[in-house]
């Protein structure tokens, strides 16, 4: 193993990240209550032009009047590349101590992050404020996805990558139409002659970018978070992508819609039967190692250092649940 290691940021359980608009305080209590893991109040692409203010306005409200529980809470801000963002940080950050992240959208390069970084760190120092906050960052364009390795490397405060399916189908022309789906025409044709029945096998056209992000993340130590699923009436398809997604190895997906948040939490948290089988996996090892041995069998299956850490990130991941929230 490399001599060359980056520390995991900071612990948090993200299975499920609800989006909800700034400018709908009606969802706000709502939201509240509900069993997502983390929360993100939008003041960026769920909002209109002429509402931008009064979004603020209601984040910052809402952050510091309601009872959010544990719930990692997050506002995404407005782009770099509007004027909308600087008075989001600065009026969000300033007045709101409960707040936990802030997702950036729409980064391209690292010193998109390090201008937040520089604003944010001004304002902690001016406002003697006691929680640092984290950064969430959306890698949903051609250039951020080509940047991405830089991007996990350009602030301590980075604690997770979402991938922003939405606007990245956009940014690289992609032909799709529902946010998160698949396309019809993405696939491999069978071989055989032209005079015979040829089976056609759909592919995932987003597993390339999932993968990049989930890579970068897992180098630098980051929670690789998986993006929307534009169709909400479509619960079969948003638990096949978030199931998809988790077996990557990503930490949990975003919930546009409160039915999708049950889905996530349930596709991104360990089954029974995998728990038991990890157990079973480590007490394997732990008698092996008592008795001088490097490696077991289980089952007919070789079982080994590998397989001991699979087995123990199972095990983490249903400790930070917990009974209450599995």
């Amino acid at each position: 193993m490399s001599a060359t290691f980056f520390p995991p940021a900071t612990p948090r359980l993200q299975r499920s990240q609800l989006a909800v608009p700034a400018s709908n305080p009606a969802f706000f209590e709502k939201a509240a209550r509900s069993g997502a893991d983390v929360i993100f109040l939008d003041c960026e692409d769920a909002v209109a032009p002429d509402e931008k203010a009064r979004a603020r306005r209601n984040a910052i409200e809402a952050l510091n009047d309601i009872d959010w529980g544990d719930k990692t809470l997050q506002v995404r801000i407005n782009g770099l590349d509007t004027e909308y963002m600087y008075r989001d940080v600065v009026d969000i950050v300033e007045n709101c101590p409960r707040l936990d992240m802030l997702l950036i959208p729409k980064v391209g390069v690292p010193a998109d992050v390090y201008a937040v970084d520089m604003l944010v760190s001004q304002i902690e120092a001016a406002k003697k404020r006691s929680k640092r906050l984290g950064f969430d960052v959306l890698i949903e364009t051609a250039l951020g996805m080509a940047n991405v390795e830089a991007i996990a490397q350009s602030s301590p405060r980075l604690e997770a990558l979402s991938f922003g399916v939405g606007d990245y189908a956009a940014s690289t022309r992609a032909r799709s139409t529902i946010i998160g789906a698949g396309h019809p025409d993405y696939g491999m044709l069978g071989g055989g002659k032209a005079d015979r029945a040829r089976s056609f096998t759909p592919g995932d056209p987003w597993h390339y970018a999932q993968s990049r992000v989930l890579v970068a993340c897992r180098a630098y130590g980051l929670r690789p978070v998986d993006g929307p699923f534009g169709d909400f009436s479509d619960p079969a398809g948003y638990s096949a992508a978030a199931r998809r997604a988790a077996a990557l190895g990503f930490e949990g997906k975003w919930a546009i819609h409160p039915s999708q948040i049950a889905l996530a939490n349930d596709a991104f948290s360990p089954t029974e039967g995998e728990l038991a089988n990890a157990r079973r996996i480590v007490d394997a090892m732990e008698s092996a190692q008592r008795e001088g041995r490097g490696a077991v069998s289980l089952d007919g299956r070789l079982i080994d250092i590998a397989s001991i850490k699979l087995a123990e990130n199972l095990l983490r991941k249903a400790d930070a649940i917990g009974p209450a929230s599995a």
